[in-house]
């Protein structure tokens, strides 16, 4: 498993699929066109791109092309690594017929094919050691879901370390898990206690 650093925006649920089988990092899918009117991602997406930089993976074909060219004007500061698949023809095994223009996407490359094109685009990878521990029920054991004042503590936290206000609870989780583990989670939200 590779450690790679900078958030990977990917356009679907299969390419996340097939890349968290590769490397350890967060991985962001923008349902395809729908990021064009998905704010809270974009927020997110910028987030990263300051935080840690970003790696656009995006299919070979026109729409991955106006994917990635979309999110990169949305994208004013911070880090932007472009890594180009290369042109695959053929049909995922899910799918009944080819796309449109015949190449496979994100999830129909190989492996090493992946690896490859991530090299080629100068990506720094290390051997994770890291474990993530911060789950949903971790959020619910720390009053950060599920309780009376959960909302309200866990905007406090988002605003604490700089992130997004607008955050799905699986968003939050993957940021957190990049962030820190359980235990120095455990002590921000501590601290946050400590001031109300």
């Amino acid at each position: 498993m590779l450690k790679i650093n900078e958030a990977i925006i990917v356009e679907g649920k299969y390419d996340k699929i097939k890349l968290s089988s590769v490397v350890d990092a967060v991985i962001i899918v923008t349902n395809g066109f729908r990021i064009f009117r998905d704010s809270e991602k974009l927020s997110l997406i910028r987030y990263y791109a300051e935080k840690t930089g970003i790696i656009i993976l995006t299919d070979s074909d026109s729409a991955g092309r106006k994917i990635r060219g979309y999110i990169k004007g949305c994208v004013k500061k911070g880090k932007i690594i472009n890594v180009y698949i290369p042109d695959v023809f053929g049909k995922e095994k899910r799918k009944e017929k080819p796309s449109a223009e015949g190449k496979l996407g994100v999830e129909g490359i190989d492996v090493k094919t992946l690896i490859t094109a991530f090299e080629k685009s100068g990506v720094c990878t290390s051997e994770s050691t890291h474990k993530n521990d911060i789950t949903k029920s971790t959020l619910y054991e720390m009053g950060l879901s599920g309780g009376k004042n959960s909302r309200q503590l866990r905007e406090k936290l988002q605003k604490n370390l700089g992130l997004p206000s607008l955050m799905s609870a699986d968003s939050l989780i993957e940021v957190l898990n990049t962030m820190m583990d359980s235990e120095e989670l455990s002590t921000h939200v501590g601290k946050l206690e400590d001031t109300e």
